[in-house]
């Protein structure tokens, strides 16, 4: 499968980051934050009454913060770890979500302490957690929904409840002194499927109707969470789409007088900001009548690209042999520098490159600003984390 570089950035976004990337050692992870940029202002643009928490995971590069936090952003943290770099970083707690239904009583404590006063909980032993140590405060539950057969990266069962327990949990959350404030859902990152928003909203204007009708129970807020897609190699349509759709499900349910509406995007906010350069360190055949060849590169599973574990996420692959190609192309696996077996990105898809591909070429690995330096392993096989450099 070819790419063409023109699909993925301008000619000027590409100098760039080449310019930028000529004569440095390999592997490392460029970030342009002027897509960054872009891509907010495009999400603002389509969902003008959303509230946008930025999902830390994704890129929790100081830079990355910073620019947000400039443009107005509120943000999602999953631990005490990534709310010290938000707060460090001069952003206010009431900024702040605490997402992750999965935490520690002194975690939870801790954030209060600090200011924040918005959490999201899926489970009776967590609510317990947030009425003790973060009493008054808003919450929110999590629930299950259907996308996972149309997701590149599903996120089901581990997160959220049943819609009935939901209701059970925003009830005991009123009785323990705490604020039922809404309902969120994730369909699963990189979602292809517009449509499961609008199952997914269905159950949750029922739980508002029922909450309101048979509970005296007004919820305030729905948090849609991620989901929207970058641009890989798999077709997806643009924001704008999938704003307009789930806007339609939004007033078909609500009219003109929405709930609050909290959006986490991670992927769909950084991914395309990033390309991670790499060099091939060896080129081999199994055998003498192999048709592939094995290309083995100074990046891999354990250097980010994590989402390449069952070829989930299909990365753009570039090599400037591709321009000046006389040779032809043939099919290859991919796989990383490691000692695990495991350590394969790319064996069933079918990814070719150059026949005159050498040792020493380097390979862009584009979209990858989301998910590869958060994913990236301290020291595996004494690989160090991966190098990441930010552009303005």
């Amino acid at each position: 499968m070819a790419t063409r570089l023109s699909d993925y950035c301008t000619e000027s976004e590409w100098s760039k980051i080449k310019h930028f990337a000529d004569g440095k050692e390999t592997p490392f992870l460029v970030v342009d934050l002027e897509i960054i940029k872009q891509k907010y202002t495009e999400l603002m643009t389509c969902f003008p009454m959303a509230k946008v928490h930025y999902a830390l995971k994704a890129n929790p590069g100081a830079p990355v913060i910073e620019t947000l936090r400039d443009m107005g952003s509120n943000f999602d943290i999953a631990s005490i770890y990534e709310l010290n770099k938000v707060l460090d970083a001069g952003v206010s707690a009431d900024r702040i979500s605490y997402g992750n239904t999965i935490k520690k009583a002194a975690h939870v404590r801790y954030a209060y302490e600090r200011g924040v006063r918005l959490f999201a909980t899926d489970s009776k032993a967590d609510l317990q957690n947030i009425a003790e140590n973060a009493p008054g405060s808003k919450i929110f539950v999590r629930i299950l929904v259907e996308g996972g057969e149309t997701a590149e990266w599903p996120l089901s069962r581990k997160f959220g409840c049943h819609p009935d327990m939901a209701i059970d949990l925003l009830m005991q959350a009123k009785l323990q002194g705490l604020i039922p404030y809404g309902i969120s859902f994730h369909v699963g990152s990189q979602q292809r499927d517009i449509a499961v928003w609008d199952a997914a909203l269905s159950k949750v204007k029922y739980m508002f109707d029922w909450m309101r009708l048979e509970e005296s129970i007004e919820l305030k807020m729905i948090n849609m969470g991620g989901g929207f897609p970058a641009n890989y190699i798999s077709e997806v349509n643009p924001i704008n789409v999938y704003a307009e759709e789930i806007l339609r499900y939004l007033h078909d349910d609500y009219g003109d007088d929405l709930p609050e509406i909290i959006l986490e995007p991670g992927r769909s906010l950084v991914g395309e900001s990033g390309v991670l350069v790499s060099e091939v360190v060896l080129i081999s055949r199994k055998s003498r009548t192999d048709l592939k060849r094995w290309v083995y590169v100074d990046v891999g599973l354990f250097q980010g690209l994590i989402e390449t574990l069952g070829e989930s996420i299909k990365y753009p692959l570039y090599c400037e042999k591709m321009d000046r190609n006389t040779s032809g192309e043939g099919s290859v696996v991919l796989a990383g520098p490691t000692c695990d077996s495991t350590d394969i990105m790319y064996e069933q898809v079918s990814y070719t490159l150059p026949h005159n591909l050498a040792v020493g070429d380097r390979i862009y690995w584009l979209t990858t600003g989301a998910y590869t330096n958060s994913y990236s392993s301290v020291e595996f096989n004494g690989f160090p984390p991966l190098k990441t450099y930010f552009l303005s």
